[in-house]
C-alpha cells in the first residue's frame, strides 16, 4: 500500500517504516498519525518478523501539529490526543517488536513514539525532549509514555524544564537502549532488532503482549498473570520444540506464528 507520509519497505524479515515529512519536521499532524496507524496495523497482519520506526530529514520528529490545535473545539482535541493514542497503542499492539532508529531530534509527541517502541537506538547526535513545560501547554500524554521508561524524576525534570536530553543521557536514563556514532546507527538498529527476532514468532508475540500486560500491575498481580501466561505457553508446539531441542542437543525448528500474521 503506499502512503503519502509513510514510506514502508522490507529487507528480508525485517520492515521498515520511514516518517517521510521532512520539510514538517515529521510533525505528527493528524493525516500523518492516521497513516501511521494504518501502517502498522498493516505490518503487524504480515509475515514480518520485526520493525524498524525511522524517520528522514533533520528531525526525528518535532511532535504534534500546532495547527492542528490553534483554534480547535475540545472535541477536535479530544479526537487529536485520541487519535495520536491509537497510533502509541499500535505500536505495542502489534505482535512484532519494534525499534525507533532516531537519528535526530524527537520532541514532545516524536519523544512520545520512541518511548512507545518495544527498542530504541539513537545516533550520539540525536536528542529528546518534551517541550511543553517550556510554553504554555504542558505535555500530559507525551509524559505517560515518559514516565514509563525513565521514572518518575527524570520524567519531571523532562517535562518541568522542556529542556533537551542528549543520546547519551537518554541511554544513562533507560529512555533508549543505546547511543551509538551516527555512522553506526543503522549497523546498530539491525543488529539489535535481529537479534530481538531470532526464536519462535509466536513466544515472542506472547512475550510482548504479557510484558506489556504484566509491567504496570502490583507484584502479586504481575506474577499471577504472568505464571498463567507461561503455563499456557509452555503447552504450544513451539515451547515443545525449544525443550526437546535443548534435551536432545539439537537445533530447533520453530514454525508458529501469532494468529493473523501474513504467514
Amino acid at each position: 500500500m503506499n502512503y503519502e507520509h509513510v514510506l514502508v519497505t522490507s529487507s528480508g524479515p525485517i520492515t521498515t517504516l520511514t516518517l517521510n515529512r521532512p520539510e514538517k519536521r515529521n510533525a505528527l499532524a493528524m493525516p500523518v498519525m492516521r497513516e501511521l496507524t494504518q501502517a502498522l496495523r498493516a505490518v503487524a497482519q504480515s509475515d514480518a518478523l520485526g520493525v524498524i520506526l525511522a524517520a528522514n530529514g533533520p528531525v526525528f520528529s518535532a511532535g504534534h501539529n500546532f495547527g492542528d490545535m490553534a483554534g480547535a473545539t475540545l472535541a477536535q482535541a479530544r479526537e487529536l490526543f485520541g487519535v495520536c493514542t491509537e497510533m502509541m497503542d499500535a505500536v505495542q499492539a502489534m505482535p512484532q517488536p519494534v525499534i525507533a532508529r532516531v537519528h535526530a531530534l524527537a520532541t514532545a509527541a516524536g519523544c512520545q513514539l520512541v518511548a512507545s517502541c518495544d527498542l530504541a537506538i539513537a545516533a550520539d547526535t540525536a536528542g529528546f525532549a518534551i517541550p511543553g513545560g517550556k510554553g504554555g501547554l504542558f505535555c500530559h500524554t507525551p509524559l505517560v509514555a515518559v514516565a514509563r521508561n525513565i521514572g518518575r524524576k527524570r520524567a519531571l525534570e523532562m517535562a518541568l524544564t522542556g529542556d533537551v536530553i542528549d543520546a547519551a543521557t537518554a541511554a544513562q536514563w533507560g529512555l533508549i537502549n543505546r547511543a551509538v556514532p551516527a555512522d553506526q546507527l543503522d549497523a546498530a538498529t539491525l543488529d539489535l532488532i535481529t537479534r530481538a527476532t531470532r526464536g519462535s514468532a509466536l513466544s515472542k508475540a506472547m512475550g510482548k503482549q504479557g510484558f506489556y500486560q504484566q509491567v504496570g500491575l502490583p507484584q502479586a498481580q504481575a506474577y499471577a498473570l504472568a505464571c498463567e501466561l507461561m503455563a499456557t505457553a509452555a503447552m504450544t508446539p513451539d515451547a515443545q520444540e525449544g525443550i526437546a531441542a535443548f534435551l536432545q542437543k539439537r537445533q530447533a525448528h520453530y514454525t508458529q506464528r501469532p494468529s493473523g500474521t501474513g504467514a
